[in-house]
This record gives structure tokens, sequence and C-alpha cells, in this order.
């Protein structure tokens, strides 16, 4: 992993060692490009950025450990300049923007690896930000819907997770009508037809992880 001054050297990070592989053999026929380290969880990704300071890390967003929105949380915090896409397969509206405004400068999709990959990392590199087509659809899709509350995001964590209204109220030490409120107004900011479709959309969207 001997690095040329002149290449784009790169972190990739993802708890699957088939992707960092493929993106190992990618960047291995390009002259202007170097993999410098890997990383298969949030945490040693944050360490590895402090060993090798790389150009651009590619970072994937579910792992164990620590999940790659914190993880680029925590490598911002220490390195503003740090540029990072994100290569995913969760396409959520709520998810991009979380890990856009985390810091990371571009969102690319794994199906789209070998196509938009490496011009992804050129474009960041350069310094611009980029979004996946489909990753601009799902932005523009939902961008004036209405948001979820922080309450009606927690009920619907709840209702994800097999519980009943009851249920519901008494963890959270609120009424039943409060509940059955929330319930409502989630169904109809989701465009939901009930409780389990409702809890798929956001699971999909990204308003609540597993």
């Amino acid at each position: 992993m001997s690095a040329d001054a002149s290449s784009i050297r790169i972190l990739a990070v993802d708890d699957h060692p088939l992707v960092r592989q493929g993106i190992a053999g990618l960047v291995a026929i390009q002259s202007d490009m170097t993999l410098v380290a890997e990383a298969s969880n949030g945490r040693d990704a944050i360490q590895q950025f402090r060993t090798h300071r790389p150009d651009v890390t590619l970072m994937d967003l579910q792992m164990q450990e620590m999940n790659g929105v914190d993880a680029i949380i925590a490598i911002r915090n220490e390195f503003p300049e740090a540029r990072i896409i994100v290569l995913t397969t969760y396409t959520g509206d709520v998810q991009i923007l979380r890990a856009m405004k985390a810091g990371a400068r571009a969102y690319l999709l794994k199906n789209l690896l070998h196509k938009e990959l490496l011009e992804t990392i050129r474009a960041v590199h350069a310094g611009k930000k980029t979004l996946s087509p489909e990753a601009s659809f799902q932005l523009a899709e939902h961008a004036t819907d209405d948001a979820l509350t922080a309450g009606e995001i927690t009920v619907l964590r709840l209702i994800a997770a097999g519980n009943a209204n009851k249920q519901i109220a008494d963890q959270l030490s609120i009424t039943e009508e409060t509940v059955k409120g929330r319930v409502k107004n989630i169904l109809s900011k989701l465009g939901a037809n009930d409780r389990t479709h409702a809890a798929m959309i956001g699971l999909k969207r990204g308003i609540i992880e597993f």
C-alpha cells in the first residue's frame, strides 16, 4: 500500500470483506489512486484515519461497534477538512440527510460501485459534493413532507418493535389517548395505510433503525 505523492490516498471502511476487496481491486488499477488503509467498523475507521490521514474516506453506514454517521461526526470533529464518501445500500431520504449533515461530501449506492465510484472519488478530492441519482430522487420525493416530531419517532420505533398502544403508553409514561394521537399523525405524515406499513416506511427512509 505504498502511496505515490501525487495519488489520491484512500481509506475504505466497510464491515464486508468482499466490498473492501472490490474497492481495492478497482483502486489498484488507477494510476492516480492508492488504497492506504481499511477498517471494518467506525471505531477502527477513526484510528485508521488518525494514522494515515487519507485524502478521501469511503464509509459504510450500517456497521457493528460504531455506525458510519457517528464515525463521520467523530472524524470531522477532529479533522474538519476530512473528505468522506458514504458508500451504502440504504436509500432512505432521512438517512441521506443525516449523513450529509454529519459532513459527508457524497452519497453513493453500492450497486453503482463500478460505474460511479472512481469519478466520485475524484470529484470529492477536487472539493465537490455529489449525490447518486437515486439519492437525489429520494430527497426530492420527500422534500415537502412534514417531518415527524421526536415524540412521534419514539412511538414509531416502539411500533416497529411490536408494541401495542397500551404498552407504548406504559413505557413512555403517557396516556393511551396521547399514543393514539401520535399514531394518527404518523400515519398521516408518512402516507401509511396502517401501523405495520408505517414501520416499514420508517425503516426504509431511515427515520428509525433496528
